[in-house]
């Protein structure tokens, strides 16, 4: 058993206030005996889509050097939900998900790879993919703490991923993300909780919320939350930036699993 918290943030096109906001909330948690602490999508940066691409950076810049010192100082398993990791496309950065160790080293890297193209209303129409590349690739990490499997907002609507993290032995679901207000007031909690039955994983969900900066067209549902394999809503951000923690009980999984094998009953 472990305790693990999300954090809730509103972050902007300025990266010190994001970075000192993220930072004295991970403290925080860390305080509160959270040994996993996991930020939301576009923490270092969420503002004008062309400055993301040209404020790119490397796996081992800046962003990513804070966040590992940090989790080392603390001594904590800490997941950057995610940043603007430059590619090889002048015209497209990553969208990254990066856990550090405890020691500060990087454990996992994870690139969203389902992005966020749409047009449901005047308020929201967005083209992810204009600014960024997609990954290519699913992850699953071994941690002292449990096996966890990354993904990245808007790949919350698309099971067969997670049935991808669990099939490669998931326990702890990771979704950091910046879901809008008007598709987070309808979807948020109903896709969280049947990610985590149907995966049989608790679910941490780190989230924006608020009003950004980015050319005026985004707010952010929030509603930071932790689910457990039962698909209960165990913790929840309240409005504005936050924490949501909760005990982790991997014995919490194992019984789901033996109480319902759906693993055992799958036959497509």
């Amino acid at each position: 058993m472990f305790v693990a918290a999300a954090v809730q943030l509103t972050s902007s096109s300025g990266s010190e206030a994001n970075w000192k906001g993220a930072r004295d909330l991970i403290e925080r948690a860390a305080g509160l005996g959270a040994q996993l602490v996991a930020t939301p999508e576009n923490t270092n940066y969420l503002g004008p889509h062309a400055e993301k691409v040209r404020l790119a950076e490397p796996l081992d810049g800046p962003t990513c050097s804070r966040f590992g010192e940090l989790a080392a100082r603390l001594q904590i398993h800490l997941l950057l939900g995610s940043f603007n990791e430059v590619s090889d496309d002048p015209e497209r950065c990553y969208n990254t998900s990066v856990l550090f160790g405890p020691d500060g080293a990087q454990r996992a890297t994870y690139r969203k790879i389902h992005l966020f193209d749409v047009d449901v209303s005047k308020e929201v129409r967005f083209s992810e993919s204009a600014t960024v590349k997609p990954g290519d690739r699913t992850v699953t990490v071994e941690t002292p703490l449990a096996r966890l499997g990354l993904s990245i907002c808007y790949d919350l609507r698309f099971p067969e991923l997670y049935l991808q993290l669990v099939a490669a032995g998931a326990e702890v679901l990771t979704v950091p993300s910046a879901f809008t207000a008007t598709t987070g007031k309808d979807h948020w909690h109903a896709l969280l909780r049947a990610r985590a039955i149907e995966s049989q994983c608790y679910v941490i969900a780190p989230a924006q919320s608020g009003r950004h900066d980015d050319e005026g067209i985004r707010e952010s549902y929030g509603h930071a939350m932790i689910v457990d394999p039962w698909g209960q809503i165990v913790a929840m951000a309240s409005d504005g930036p936050g924490l949501a923690i909760a005990e982790i009980d991997l014995g919490r999984v194992r019984w789901c699993r033996k109480a319902i094998p759906v693993a055992d009953h799958r036959r497509l």
